[in-house]
């Protein structure tokens, strides 16, 4: 389990020396650079969370961001990730938090990776405002999703067959079956008491709570792919319905391995 702790902790890490190949950066510059480019697009950090793990060798970070008019009951999130361990690539992917129950569910794969090579420093900063320059596209996309969602009412025989696909999709292992359909049948929070694709997306979410926000990702880009098809086939505005979204996110990635490190999907 990761240490949940401060800003000022995250800063106080140390980074270790880089090599002719290797170039760490440290976790409060990562952050700095994030921030700079989501207030430069009109965004600002609404609450925030960091989390260490390998003692402060990994860090992870997952902040709720605002532009604008806020939507009632969910927020458009960043996680970021950094590893001083060359566990990782850099990363930085948007989703969203449900207010209700502080849920994350990320909508996209990730949407930025970077290894730590020799010029790290130097292009990071320009493909991190290129990366928040379609964040204002990616919420529209995401925020009529979830619309669409709310809209489309599910009966039981419709939940057990998504329930036994998500298996086959990856989603989940056999064992959380149990699990999310008690989260369905009886949701701990009332607002997710109506019979519909957003209640039972945040069953799913309820289930997931405390996955690595980069492990979440994977987890529930996979999970739109079988509750999208079911708003296009039963949603009550067809005007408005997932169909219509443009498939602006599809992502190509590759498997990078850094000096030794475990397998990790970053961005082309």
């Amino acid at each position: 389990m990761n240490d949940i702790v401060t800003i000022e902790e995250v800063q106080a890490v140390e980074t270790p020396e880089a090599t002719d190949t290797w170039q760490p950066i440290p976790h409060g510059d990562l952050l700095t650079q994030v921030g700079r480019a989501l207030a430069s697009t009109g965004y600002r950090v609404e609450t925030e969370r960091y989390e260490l793990d390998q003692d402060g060798l990994r860090m992870f970070a997952t902040w709720s961001i605002i532009n604008g008019v806020a939507s009632e009951d969910h927020r458009l999130s960043v996680g970021i990730r950094n590893a001083h361990d060359k566990a990782f690539a850099v990363g930085v992917a948007f989703g969203t938090v449900v207010l209700v129950c502080s849920n994350l569910e990320f909508g996209a794969e990730f949407v930025l990776g970077r290894k730590h090579t020799s010029q790290l420093l130097v292009d990071l900063p320009n493909r991190i405002s290129d990366l928040m320059g379609n964040l204002g596209e990616f919420r529209d996309v995401h925020e009529r999703r979830l619309e669409a969602y709310k809209r489309t009412s599910l009966d039981e025989a419709t939940v057990h067959d998504v329930l036994i696909r998500s298996v086959d999709e990856r989603v989940m292992a056999t064992s959380y079956i149990a699990k999310v359909l008690q989260e369905w049948r009886n949701p701990r929070h009332e607002e997710f008491e109506a019979r519909n694709v957003w209640s039972l997306m945040n069953a799913y979410t309820e289930v997931f709570k405390g996955t690595n926000t980069f492990d979440l990702s994977g987890r529930t880009t996979r999970l739109h792919g079988l509750l999208e098809p079911l708003a296009v086939e039963r949603g009550n505005d067809p005007g408005q319905i997932v169909l219509d979204i443009p498939q602006a996110f599809e992502i190509e990635v590759e498997v990078a391995v850094e000096d030794g490190g475990r397998p990790d999907y970053i961005i082309n």
